[in-house]
């Protein structure tokens, strides 16, 4: 098989989804690698490195495209690029459907077979190749909140450890979950006050052993999250539900109740946020106010460490990625159940029903009765 990488060209995005170790597993399994020319510099990686590894170097993103029969990514594809579409490609990326109905649209009118990161789940019900991303926006979600704070950035002045004779900053986590319980990790190092809301009580008592006295576990209901958040410092919406849009659990009724300058992380945005007032913002330009609330709502979190997040993600992927590759996308799904979970669109067919719940005028086909 023809497998292929380009550059993303979402804006301050330099995750790859190929490192030339990855290149060389494909190389070595007996496929053949073209990526575009630059693809790895803003991960550190040189077109040497995918030289050596056994990669074909080619000038555009068109030809890589238009010639290869699996393309790997990190991010969605913009608007921009699908016009490469066509019938047959393997497109193996996050595609975070439920919250782009025009990307769903091109997707199917193309007939791409779309295998997203994301909705894969695995014999123990987790999402392993969202895992890493998610373990490391968690981490930079409460590192992200801290910084919001200062009062150079528009935020309360609160050092989230405090000193003594001082209150500890306070950070609320909307969400057990992998973002919930890194961005957990980092606000408890931190020396910061940590409240967790989350609906399952079974999360909430492996987070209790796991922490123990150092945070504060509370089920997640409207009346427990506009309590806690009143005076919070930091609030980080952790939500997810793997393949749907984030419920709105963050109301813009809230913010008015709290201090004005404190920062409100929405880690749920590339699934449309986890609150009423979440939008979409970048790197370059990552936060806006709105009722005296900090927001930073940066699509692609991850992409401000692209060589860390670039290695989690290749360590996750290869191994599925190679599946495909190797036997075709259908006869993977078939040796390997969990593959079919990921598949989202087929031959001009939604195959995700969570997708499918999260817009109108769509209809779910299970991918097991088209292969």
């Amino acid at each position: 098989m023809k497998v292929g990488c380009v550059k993303e060209i979402k804006n301050k995005e330099f995750r790859v989804g190929l490192t030339p170790g990855a290149v060389k597993g494909y190389v070595g399994a007996g496929h053949e690698v073209l990526v575009e020319k630059g693809l790895g510099i803003g991960s550190g990686f040189m077109d040497e490195e995918y030289v050596k590894a056994g990669a074909k170097i080619v000038d555009t993103a068109k030809e890589v495209w238009g010639t290869v029969d699996m393309l790997v990514k990190v991010k969605e594809p913009l608007p921009e690029e699908y016009p490469l579409f066509r019938e047959g490609l393997i497109l193996y990326t996050y595609l975070h459907l439920a919250a782009d109905q025009p990307q769903t649209d091109a997707l199917l009118n193309a007939k791409v077979k779309g295998v997203a990161y994301e909705t894969l789940i695995d014999r123990f019900g987790g999402t392993p190749l969202l895992a890493p991303m998610s373990q490391i926006a968690g981490r930079l979600s409460v590192q992200e909140g801290a910084k919001y704070l200062e009062k150079t950035f528009g935020g309360e002045g609160v050092l989230l450890s405090g000193v003594p004779g001082t209150k500890k900053g306070k950070v609320v986590i909307l969400g057990g979950g992998s973002v919930g319980t890194n961005a957990c990790k980092i606000a408890v190092g931190m020396g910061a006050d940590v409240s967790v809301l989350d609906v399952n009580l079974n999360r909430l008592a492996y987070l209790d052993d796991i922490f123990g006295a150092r945070i504060h576990t509370i089920v997640s209901t409207d009346a427990n999250i506009e309590d806690e958040v009143r005076d919070a410092d930091v609030v980080v919406g952790a939500v997810l539900i793997p393949g749907k849009a984030a419920p709105k659990i963050f109301k813009r009724k809230y913010l008015k109740e709290m201090r004005p300058g404190a920062v409100f992380v929405d880690v749920a945005v590339d699934q449309g946020g986890c609150g009423e007032t979440t939008k979409v913002t970048y790197h370059d330009d990552p936060i806006y106010e709105v009722d005296g609330i900090i927001h930073y709502c940066v699509g692609n979190m991850p992409g401000a460490v692209p060589r860390t997040a670039t290695i989690a993600l290749n360590n996750a992927t290869l191994s599925y990625g190679l599946q495909i590759a190797n036997k075709g996308l259908e006869k993977a799904c078939q040796d390997d159940q969990h593959i079919y979970s990921a598949v989202n669109t087929y031959d001009g067919k939604l195959t995700c029903l969570a997708v499918e719940e999260s817009f109108d005028g769509y209809t779910y086909t299970d991918p097991k009765t088209l292969f």
